[in-house]
């Protein structure tokens, strides 16, 4: 068996600099993100308490690169996300991505591919076709996480008085039928990308 690669460990310093203890030289990140572009696994972690900031430095790496134009991320799926935070949906978003993310770098490796053997406008036609076929897998399985309550309450008018931090937390029962859900829109979003290929 080959050993896993331990993580390499950025120290982050309260004045905000970056410290590599792999290579023993300050980072930026702009760095950390070439380390991720390069599969590189890293975790940052504040200097004096200890504490695991990786999760906010990556966040951080992706507002930086969404403000110099590389937009990646549309305004709807911002909108979107934004929206499952703190609804009783929030536990399965991640799962959801991770798997969404997974299936999209493997297709990702067979578009090159074609992109490689095609030249000129057909490839960007496949291209647009591509992203087409993503995007109504995307939004169908989006479909499926929004609870029928909350599809009913978006059709009809709020008015002021109505509340909006009172979800009710789901149930046991719930939570296991909301599993089956997601492992059956998994099935189904696997299924559209075979049948795309």
């Amino acid at each position: 068996m080959v050993a896993e690669k331990e993580a390499i460990v950025i120290k982050k310093y309260a004045n905000r600099r970056l410290y590599n203890t792999g290579t023993s030289a300050y980072v930026t990140l702009e760095d950390l993100a070439l380390m991720v572009k390069a599969e590189e696994d890293f975790v940052v972690v504040d200097a004096k308490t200890g504490e695991d900031l990786t999760r906010t430095v990556l966040t951080q790496i992706i507002v930086e690169q969404e403000s110099k134009g590389q937009n990646l991320l549309p305004v709807t799926f911002l909108r979107q996300l934004i929206r499952f935070y703190g609804d009783s949906m929030q536990n399965l978003v991640p799962s959801y991505l991770e798997y969404s993310m997974a299936s999209l770098t493997k297709e990702q490796e067979r578009m090159r591919e074609q992109i490689s053997h095609q030249i000129g406008s057909s490839a960007f036609e496949m291209m647009e076709d591509h992203v087409k076929r993503n995007t109504e897998m995307f939004n169908k399985a989006m479909n499926m996480f929004v609870p029928l309550s909350t599809e009913q309450e978006s059709s009809e008018p709020k008015t002021a008085a109505q509340p909006t931090n009172t979800q009710k937390q789901p149930q046991s029962g719930e939570l296991d039928e909301l599993k089956q859900q997601l492992a059956k829109m998994q099935k189904q979003i696997s299924d559209l990308a075979n049948k795309g290929s």
